[in-house]
């Protein structure tokens, strides 16, 4: 790949992936939109692993109290720890499940230029009625099994391109009653393990396919997106103190308005 393709792709990836936009949305789809090839497996392990390390560095005390919760002991911080590791392995197996369903039987199956277009609009939509009537009452110390079973149940709709991942649980935990900034703090930490998982599934596919995992490409990528997802980590925490999620639904209306443009005027697709 040239050089400038795997940092533009490393760029989008850093940014959108915690943002309520779809990072795997625009991945599929910039290859197709600026005539690129894919970018290949190891690029997108790469940068899912630069994702990782950047929600483990800005949640490290999360994930410090979740460690010192499971080690024990009585003190409030660890019962804290501990309860929000347990919420977030609850939250994992419909995803768990129904990625695995899907990888094994039907990979292709919702790879349709179309299909994201009009996921982008519509769980934009969504998002933005969440916004406006889920309460802002609940922290994620207020989190019970329940709303985790079905924060991690709404993950499930993320597997179709366009929907994102951490949109979809942000909508589910608005309709909920969290507050902004902690809907976003417990989509991200939720998305540790799926992360994990689905790098493991694609790096096993890699290798028994024989291709290199790692590259000088797939260093560089991984890096970028790290710093970059680093930052939009942050910029999201800072907004959603002062705003709320319009500036982001609006986005993906405009969004997916182009890509029914594009779709119908020019008539691509994704080989489907």
């Amino acid at each position: 790949m040239l050089l400038l393709h795997i940092v533009i792709l490393a760029i989008i990836q850093g940014i959108s992936e915690f943002l309520p936009v779809s990072s795997s949305g625009h991945l599929v789809l910039l290859p197709h939109l600026a005539g690129w090839q894919d970018q290949g497996r190891n690029i997108d392990i790469a940068v899912h692993v630069g994702t990782l390390g950047a929600v483990l560095a800005y949640f490290w005390r999360d994930i410090w109290a979740i460690l010192a919760g499971f080690a024990g002991g009585r003190r409030r911080e660890r019962r804290e720890g501990r309860a929000l590791g347990i919420h977030l392995l609850v939250s994992l197996p419909p995803v768990l499940v129904a990625g695995g369903l899907l990888v094994t039987f039907a990979p292709d199956l919702f790879r349709s230029s179309l299909i994201v277009a009009w996921t982008v609009l519509i769980f934009g939509a969504l998002l933005w009625i969440a916004d406006r009537v889920g309460m802002t009452l609940r922290r994620v110390e207020h989190m019970t099994v329940g709303s985790a079973v079905i924060i991690g149940a709404a993950q499930i709709l993320a597997l179709v391109p366009g929907t994102s991942r951490s949109g979809i649980t942000m909508t589910a935990a608005r309709f909920l009653g969290f507050e902004r900034g902690e809907a976003a703090r417990f989509s991200m930490l939720m998305s540790i393990p799926v992360i994990v998982a689905a790098g493991a599934v694609a790096a096993r596919d890699l290798a028994q396919s024989g291709e290199p995992i790692l590259t000088g490409d797939a260093g560089l990528a991984a890096a970028i997106a790290f710093v970059t997802a680093l930052l939009s980590i942050a910029v999201l925490m800072l907004m959603l103190k002062r705003v709320s999620f319009t500036p982001f639904v609006v986005y993906r209306l405009f969004l997916g308005i182009v890509l029914l443009v594009l779709y119908y005027g020019f008539d691509w697709s994704f080989g489907a």
